[in-house]
């Protein structure tokens, strides 16, 4: 390099280094956003699937219905989560998402094992997982085929080198909701929960930021207008449009990709409101701590990051550290999501959901409150 080359950069560069540092709110997200990616995707990303919640309604009641749940157990993919009292209770419980599987043992189940007759048992999963269901419909399988050449080996054993008629035991699966496991089934419901996320927290962030930016809010701040009707009159437009970017999701994903509306529309639509509070409430607390559309935009991008890899968007929550599933929980996309999915692919409604709903609103409630009053703090 010549000395005129390094005479002209040098101070360009020592001028950008300046600019740097004198910002370090960015230098700290610019820091801290490769840490998070890392830990996020290299404990999150995983389809590696344990310990799936398992709901058993054994009308058998016997020795031997007890081993073949055991054995369930015992392969370290399911955990009995629910005893189920019917087969219309085992069916709410996955509806509802408290299991994600179903065990369902006939009273015949003894008898037939003893008879020498192939005893049947059904297993239903929770097809709108595609990652989940694969695993587990194969893991069922195996552990049927297992657990029925181990009973004919005993057979054999004790007959002294007889022939075994029949197949012992024949574990028949289904998969509901999404007997095809078809991942825009899975994909398609959770792209709205993403797309309202990220339209309403960074519009609302991106657009308070601009006003400061060009010094037209302290025009709006010597009016008489009040800080809440400044807030409401700021982030109404951005959740309207977010709401009608929904409806337009739902239109193309029923039509291009095939995924049927099973549930209420209003409701989605009514719940997707709870969702959206949250949403503007994280883009008005970004506003008042962003200095510019820059920094917005980075402080949006780092709160998307958990959202993405720990709430089930992509990556199966039961797949993660318990860590990570208890940080989830402090995540409002993990509760849509399950909103969103339950509606769209199962048809459930308000009983089946009211945990979710509640954790909306409380989430909704809380964050544009501490929102508002730093916004407001910011104002005067």
């Amino acid at each position: 390099m010549s000395n005129g080359m390094a005479a002209h950069l040098l101070p360009i560069i020592r001028k950008e280094f300046i600019h740097i540092i004198r910002d370090p709110r960015t230098l700290a997200v610019m820091f801290v956003m490769p840490l998070l990616q890392l830990i996020l995707l290299g404990y999150a990303a995983t389809s590696d699937v344990r310990n799936v919640p398992l709901a058993v309604y054994d009308q058998s009641r016997t020795p031997q219905s007890r081993r073949l749940v055991e054995a369930f157990v015992a392969s370290g993919q399911f955990a009995v989560t629910q005893v189920a009292t019917s087969e219309q209770d085992l069916a709410r419980l996955v509806d509802s998402g408290r299991a994600q599987a179903g065990l369902i043992i006939p009273p015949s189940y003894a008898t037939d094992l003893l008879g020498g007759r192939t005893a049947q048992a059904a297993f239903v999963l929770d097809g709108s997982d595609p990652s989940v269901a694969s695993t587990s419909l194969s893991a069922a399988r195996l552990i049927g085929q297992v657990e029925a050449t181990t009973i004919q080996q005993q057979n054999l054993a004790r007959r002294a080198g007889g022939v075994a008629l029949a197949t012992p035991i024949e574990v028949r699966t289904r998969v509901w909701y999404n007997p095809d496991m078809a991942s825009a089934y899975f994909m398609v419901p959770a792209l709205i929960g993403m797309i309202l996320q990220i339209q309403a927290t960074l519009l609302t962030a991106s657009a308070i930021v601009r006003e400061r930016e060009r010094g037209t809010i302290e025009q709006l701040i010597v009016t008489p207008i009040r800080p809440w009707e400044l807030i409401v009159g700021k982030i109404l437009p951005f959740a309207l449009v977010a709401l009608l970017i929904t409806v337009e999701v739902l239109v193309i994903g029923t039509f291009w990709f095939k995924v049927p509306i099973r549930g209420s529309l209003p409701l989605l639509l009514g719940i997707s409101c709870l969702f959206l509070l949250s949403s503007l409430g994280i883009g008005l607390l970004i506003s008042t701590v962003a200095q510019t559309q820059q920094e917005a935009f980075l402080l949006t991008f780092l709160t998307l990051l958990p959202s993405v890899f720990l709430s089930g968007f992509i990556y199966p929550i039961a797949a993660m550290p318990l860590a990570l599933q208890f940080v989830s929980g402090f995540i409002p996309l993990t509760y849509f999501l399950v909103v969103v999915r339950g509606i769209v692919l199962k048809g459930i409604g308000i009983p089946d959901l009211g945990n979710q709903i509640v954790a909306l609103t409380i989430f909704g409630i809380v964050l544009i409150i501490l929102a508002s009053a730093r916004f407001r703090k910011r104002l005067d």
